[in-house]
């Protein structure tokens, strides 16, 4: 990983519910996650980086990921909310 604006702190257990422990993550990683899993999944059974790895989809996501370089970022505004045209 790079230092810059392609990494993100994300919250293991969602703030939602008490989480204060991050870890940086590349950003499409933690757009990844947060397309994947709801906060309550996060909550219940992907609080540790070792269930995230473990998500079938999320495990297929970093096996693609780490065939690209590290300063890689994708194409997409992130995932949340709609493009501005």
């Amino acid at each position: 990983m790079l230092p810059g604006p392609s990494l993100n702190e994300h919250h293991l257990m969602p703030r939602r519910y008490g989480g204060r422990e991050t870890v940086t993550m590349h950003k499409i990683c933690h757009d990844k996650i947060h397309a994947v899993l709801s906060e309550a999944e996060l909550r219940d059974a992907y609080h540790t980086i070792e269930s995230l790895r473990a998500h079938p989809e999320l495990a297929a996501f970093i096996r693609w990921l780490a065939r690209k370089p590290p300063e890689f970022m994708d194409g997409h505004a992130g995932g949340r909310g709609k493009r501005k045209r």
